[in-house]
């Protein structure tokens, strides 16, 4: 148990700095995929088509192993945040532009009315709006980048998984017990990350109709 609850510590700590990574970059892109500047959508549209489109563990590797050759060396920590935050940031942009996008075309106008600068439309009246119709796909997106965290495993570091292989060489005979114990500690992290979603849908979804 020691060696599990170290193994779950790791996971929840990366799990954590990986989507607070995640959800900046999310909430940026996506409204800069809205910008009415060419050059800005067009660069947030490269970090979106580029992320998206590498699989999660050759960016991994490519970060942890490659970058030390350019004299960039990166613990394995931050190595698995900065993995995990680009690439689950890239699918959480389109999150953020689609719920952007689906607030009615009346409170843009309404916005537009009371002579509010595009900024103060976006961040009083759009987003906060949006906010509630990304909580259910975003609740989604972080339980699969604490599921994807088990590909930490394969750069050394000691997560759920790493901690789950050193027991199973060390008790061969109990690796069903130790599978088992495994895929509970997951399904209590991710429905901690469910819980903790519902609660802030219903915080923000308080008073309104």
């Amino acid at each position: 148990m020691p060696l599990l609850w170290k193994g779950t510590v790791s996971t929840a700590q990366v799990t954590v700095l990986s989507a607070a990574l995640a959800l900046l970059l999310a909430a940026l892109t996506g409204i800069c995929r809205l910008s009415k500047f060419r050059l800005i959508r067009g660069l947030a549209l490269v970090y979106v088509l580029t992320f998206r489109g590498i699989a999660l563990l050759v960016l991994l590797f490519w970060i942890y192993y490659v970058l030390p050759y350019m004299n960039i060396e990166l613990s394995k920590t931050m190595a698995a945040v900065l993995a995990l935050g680009l690439n689950y940031g890239a699918f959480g942009s389109e999150i953020v532009r689609s719920s952007i996008l689906a607030v009615p075309q009346g409170q843009w106008e309404a916005a537009r009315a009371l002579n509010m600068t595009p900024a103060q439309r976006m961040f009083r009246i759009i987003f906060p709006q949006a906010l509630i119709r990304m909580i259910p796909p975003f609740n989604n997106l972080m339980i699969e980048l604490l599921k994807a965290s088990s590909l930490l495993f394969f750069i050394g570091m000691t997560d759920l998984v790493y901690q789950a292989d050193v027991l199973r060489g060390l008790y061969l005979q109990q690796s069903t017990q130790l599978y088992a114990t495994l895929l509970v500690i997951y399904f209590i992290l991710a429905s901690m990350i469910s819980y903790s979603a519902r609660l802030l849908e219903r915080k923000l979804s308080a008073g309104r109709l």
